[in-house]
């Protein structure tokens, strides 16, 4: 028990460096398009007089339910927006703590997965491939259906998914390694079988 909640504690951290490499370096730049000051201007401008007035939250632009919005949303262009009726720096980190805070709990998830499902007698190298392929398997998903099922494009989703697997990937191994319970300590060991002799 206290092997996997340290195992977790450290695969959180890997998460969260991991996540700030991809995300809050300059390679974080690299999936995101780009439009020049104007541009940028007039689009939020749009979005002040427009959304502000509902709040933060998650919008589609047009919105389809209606005749008229979905006509729009047919001859496009479309847009999901995320939108936050607040600024903040782009140096903020009043971030990280909670972000921490998430990472670790993330870290304890897989931790404790990993103990329940590759402990005991699975070798470093089938609990390996059971991390691989489940954290493929869920970033696939997650990452990148959601440009099929969305109509996005696919340059962000992509990078999400190389940043995520990588994540995942790594977090699980160094668990798997050095912080599963070993064969002793997940079950007693077996006493021979007595033989008994004929006379």
């Amino acid at each position: 028990m206290v092997r996997t909640f340290i195992g977790g504690i450290v695969g959180g951290l890997i998460l969260f460096v991991s996540g700030f490499i991809f995300w809050a370096t300059p390679l974080g730049e690299i999936p995101f398009d780009h439009a020049s000051d104007a541009q940028n201007i007039a689009v939020q401008l749009s979005l002040n007089g427009n959304l502000t007035p509902d709040g933060t939250g998650a919008y589609h632009i047009p919105d389809p339910r209606s005749r008229v919005g979905a006509n729009q949303y047919t001859q496009g262009p479309i847009a999901t927006v995320f939108f936050n009726t607040q600024g903040y720096s782009p140096e903020d980190m009043s971030m990280l703590l909670p972000g921490a805070i998430m990472a670790l709990i993330a870290g304890l998830l897989l931790a404790f997965a990993l103990a329940a499902v590759g402990g005991g007698g699975r070798s470093f190298a089938a609990t390996a491939r059971l991390v691989v392929l489940i954290s493929l398997a869920f970033t696939t998903w997650e990452f990148l259906a959601s440009p099929i099922f969305n109509h996005f494009g696919w340059r962000y989703w992509i990078y999400t998914f190389v940043a995520e697997s990588v994540g995942w990937i790594v977090a699980g191994l160094v668990i798997s390694r050095w912080f599963l319970p070993r064969m002793a300590e997940s079950a007693p060991a077996e006493r021979p079988a007595e033989v008994k002799r004929e006379e």
